[in-house]
């Protein structure tokens, strides 16, 4: 029995090593609760929401819990499907996007607080009193004072709309400033509306080490909530597209839960098997020919090799094992 223990610890390390990681997607996070806020602070409306969503992708995927769902696919099925921005914060709508991404759970959230850690900073005078004496731009407050920031999240199923968990963070910078963004983290040279949170100048603000601080705490809650999300058996049905010696072109791509490295079955769907009272088609035999390792996928698409003695045809399905 002594040298069973490590033989059967061994094989069962290895199947949790084995097993497929969940797949999420992160959207941008609403801010209109901070947004005169961040106006004040930047000198202009930028899109917080998406530097703080970019920034829970980059931490999830440097902890490996999840696979997570590249940005321009979130867009690009957006303006296919003819969503609005709205649409990410509603969990219905967003679990109806994740279901098209082809991921088990979408994480949606909102940003709380978004500047200084006092309410009012007097500097004398009306020229620099209300908001922005509030959120310190630029050095015009006198006090010395520190940056917060407070983000919430929730992660939907895809499939019932169901929160499953939620999550908060809360940073705050461990250094006081006159300025929660200096020089560094000014709005200048930011395109499109939004700052990048990732950048050196950013990030070594007293803002930019609340974010940090933050995102941080929220994305350890959202890795340890993983245990959560349901198990999904992802099923392929597609058929062959093209057909070149050994490559195959495949009608399903990612959007359909194909990955590099699938080994998909090669069938020939034959003559109908009908019940005799009914007429009813009950099934239809197959021929197996054979197997196509997938080695390049795209959103509709994927190619591979196949392996068989079979003849493929246009037409013939590409299933995955289980079915």
């Amino acid at each position: 029995m002594k040298t069973l223990f490590p033989v059967v610890l061994l094989f069962a390390v290895s199947l949790q090593a084995q097993s497929p990681k969940k797949r999420v997607a992160v959207f941008d996070f609403e801010y209109g609760t901070v947004q005169s806020g961040v106006s004040a602070i930047f000198g202009q409306n930028l899109d917080v929401g998406k530097g703080i969503a970019d920034l829970i992708v980059d931490r999830l995927v440097i902890d490996g819990t999840y696979s997570v769902i590249e940005r321009k696919a979130i867009n690009k099925i957006m303006a296919e499907q003819n969503f609005s921005n709205s649409d990410r914060v509603d969990p219905n709508s967003a679990a109806k996007l994740g279901k098209i991404l082809g991921v088990e759970a979408i994480i949606i959230g909102s940003i709380t607080q978004f500047g200084r850690d006092d309410k009012s900073i007097g500097v004398g005078g009306g020229a620099v009193g209300g908001i922005a004496g509030r959120y310190g731009l630029g050095g015009v407050g006198k006090k010395q004072s520190k940056a917060v920031v407070a983000i919430n999240a929730r992660m939907v199923s895809t499939d019932t709309a169901e929160i499953l968990a939620v999550g908060q963070g809360k940073g705050e910078s461990k250094r006081s400033g006159t300025s929660l963004i200096g020089a560094g983290g000014s709005a200048e040279n930011q395109g499109g509306g939004a700052i990048s949170m990732s950048s050196s100048n950013f990030s070594n603000t007293i803002l930019g080490e609340a974010v940090a601080a933050a995102v941080t705490q929220l994305s350890a809650e959202l890795n340890q909530a993983a245990g959560r999300l349901p198990t999904k058996v992802v099923t392929i049905d597609g058929l062959v597209a093209d057909v070149s010696g050994n490559s195959l072109v495949l009608n399903v791509g990612s959007r359909a839960g194909v990955k590099v490295g699938d080994r998909l079955q090669i069938k020939r769907t034959g003559r109908a098997i009908t019940d005799p009272a009914t007429g009813k088609v009950l099934r239809r035999a197959e021929t197996l020919l054979g197997e196509v390792v997938i080695k390049e996928v795209d959103d509709v698409s994927s190619t591979g090799d196949f392996l068989g003695n079979g003849q493929v045809k246009v037409g013939d399905a590409a299933k995955s094992g289980a079915q």
